[in-house]
């Protein structure tokens, strides 16, 4: 069995305290409020669409692919 060995400091480029930038962790209020925000608008759409695929069918979950698809590759190409 090979030996490996984990370093306990990481590798490479490392902007610590000394460079005048520290990362901090944590969740303010508005950060909750937009989570939550965000879920109760996807539960929405999520029991809203059924109705429309009991009656479409397989075509609106594709139509809804083609929307994503065409929004990530619209957001990829922008600059």
């Amino acid at each position: 069995m090979k030996n490996t060995s984990v370093a306990s400091e990481p590798q490479g480029q490392n902007a610590g305290p000394e460079d005048g930038h520290q990362l901090q962790r944590g969740l303010q209020n508005r950060h909750i409020q937009l989570i939550a925000l965000g879920g109760a608008i996807g539960t929405g759409l999520f029991l809203g669409i059924g109705p429309a695929i009991q009656m479409a069918g397989p075509a609106v979950l594709l139509g809804l692919r083609r929307s994503g698809d065409h929004r990530v590759s619209d957001h990829a190409s922008a600059r």
